[in-house]
C-alpha cells in the first residue's frame, strides 16, 4: 500500500447500525455528494461523477469526478481496493488526478459498531499535486481542503440519518400513532 506524504480524518457517531451506516456510504453518490454542490470549499465549482455499472459495491470498480474551475478542467479517476462490509471501504486515484490542492491520493471510510450506533471515520492520505503551480496551492491549502472533505462527508452521513430518525418520529397534529383522527 503506497504511504502517503499528508493526511487528514474526520470521525462522527452515527445513529445507525453498522450496516445500514455501511450501505448508505456504499453508494458513492452518497458519499460524495458533496462534490455535487457549490462550495466555498470548491470556490463554487461543482464535480460530476461517473461511475461504472457495479455502481462502486465491489473492488476493482472505477469511478471518478469531472469539472472545471475558471475554465481549467478538473478531473480524477479511481478505483475501489478494499471492501469489507460492514467494516471498511477504501479507494484510490488511478494516475495522475487534475486537481488544484491534493494529487493522487488514497481514501475510505471504517465504521465500529456500537450499541443503536456507529463510529464512523472517514480518511484520506495524500500527496501534493505534481505541477510547480498547483503544488503551491496544495502546500497553501491542501490541508483545509483535506479537513473539510472527510468532515463533510462524516458530517453529511451523521445529518442524513439524524434527518432519517426526525422524520420517522414526526406526526401530522392530530394524528395518533396508527393514523387516526384525534
Amino acid at each position: 500500500m503506497p504511504q502517503f506524504a499528508y493526511s487528514a480524518e474526520a470521525t462522527v457517531r452515527v445513529d445507525a447500525p453498522a450496516e445500514a451506516l455501511f450501505g448508505y456510504l456504499d453508494n458513492h453518490g452518497n458519499l460524495s455528494a458533496h462534490m455535487d454542490q457549490p462550495s466555498w470549499a470548491m470556490m463554487g465549482a461543482r464535480m460530476e461523477v461517473h461511475m461504472d455499472a457495479s455502481g462502486t459495491r465491489s473492488v476493482g470498480s472505477k469511478f471518478g469526478f469531472t469539472g472545471s474551475f475558471l475554465g481549467m478542467p478538473l478531473a480524477v479517476d479511481e478505483i475501489i481496493t478494499e471492501r469489507k462490509p460492514p467494516f471498511l471501504k477504501t479507494w484510490t486515484t488511478i494516475g495522475e488526478p487534475r486537481l488544484w490542492v491534493i494529487g493522487r491520493y488514497r481514501m475510505g471510510l471504517r465504521i465500529a459498531p456500537r450499541s443503536g450506533s456507529s463510529l464512523l471515520t472517514v480518511f484520506i492520505g495524500y500527496d501534493l499535486p505534481q505541477g510547480f503551480g498547483t503544488r503551491m496551492l496544495g502546500w497553501l491549502l491542501g490541508g483545509i481542503y483535506a479537513r473539510w472533505c472527510t468532515r463533510r462527508m462524516a458530517g453529511d452521513a451523521a445529518r442524513h440519518f439524524r434527518k432519517a430518525t426526525i422524520d420517522a418520529g414526526t406526526q401530522a397534529p392530530g394524528r395518533q400513532s396508527g393514523g387516526e383522527q384525534q
